[in-house]
């Protein structure tokens, strides 16, 4: 009699559990089998740490150009003993308000007056004597625009009082020749219609504009038609 295909697999499976237990092996339980091991990355160094490692050996040459040095401290006015304060301030004085540069001494000042009126006035006004009740600024503008505005500026401080101006017109250092605008401001306070209304004019202090820009000192009366033109 054959045997059935059942007891081929049982006796299949006895035969295997036979061996396994002559052999002695054993599965182990998978929740106790070991993690596998991970490697921790070394900490990463800084870059001070890098730098030292990378420069080990060697020796710094020194520059005889290089100097470590501070600013300047600016002394107050109480301590005037020591030679170096008097420049330190009027260095201070000429970076925050312009004191000690000398508009009138560059070849770029301008200054007059008109009929009768002595040239002292208009080196008062270029010192800061007069008060600047307003001021206009033409810069980079044409000379057409520039004039209307001039215009309509000197009119509106006329009518309202105003006796000292500042008219800002640049220095004009990108003419090729000559600055432009510059030479027609004085142009329109002297020899265009509102000349009558003029007094002195010149250039103004460097905290105000400098060589860029033009005191006008006005009247409040029109001088007569018998007027002569500027000294």
């Amino acid at each position: 009699m054959k045997p059935t295909k059942a007891a081929l697999c049982l006796k299949s499976f006895e035969e295997i559990k036979a061996l396994l237990k002559a052999k002695s092996i054993s599965f182990p339980d998978a929740s106790l089998r070991a993690a596998p091991a991970v490697e921790e990355e070394p900490e990463a160094e800084n870059e001070e740490d890098l730098f030292r490692r990378a420069m080990e050996g060697v020796t710094p040459i020194p520059h005889p150009n290089f100097v470590e040095r501070g600013l300047p401290r600016l002394p107050s006015e109480k301590t005037g003993d020591s030679p170096e304060v008097e420049p330190l301030l009027k260095l201070k004085d000429l970076v925050q308000q312009g004191m000690g540069f000398e508009v009138a001494h560059t070849p770029e000042y301008i200054e007059g007056t008109m009929y009768q009126v002595p040239p002292e006035v208009a080196r008062r006004l270029h010192r800061g004597d007069f008060s600047i009740q307003a001021y206009i600024n033409l810069h980079r503008w044409k000379v057409a625009d520039a004039q209307e505005a001039f215009e309509r500026f000197i009119k509106w401080a006329i009518t309202t009082g105003k006796t000292g101006v500042l008219i800002i017109h640049g220095r004009g250092l990108s003419s090729p020749h000559e600055p432009i605008l510059k030479q027609k401001v004085v142009e329109w306070l002297t020899r265009g219609p509102w000349r009558k209304w003029v007094v002195a004019y010149a250039s103004a202090r460097s905290c105000d504009g400098g060589a860029g820009a033009t005191y006008a000192l006005l009247r409040r009366r029109p001088v007569s038609n018998r007027f002569k033109r500027t000294k």
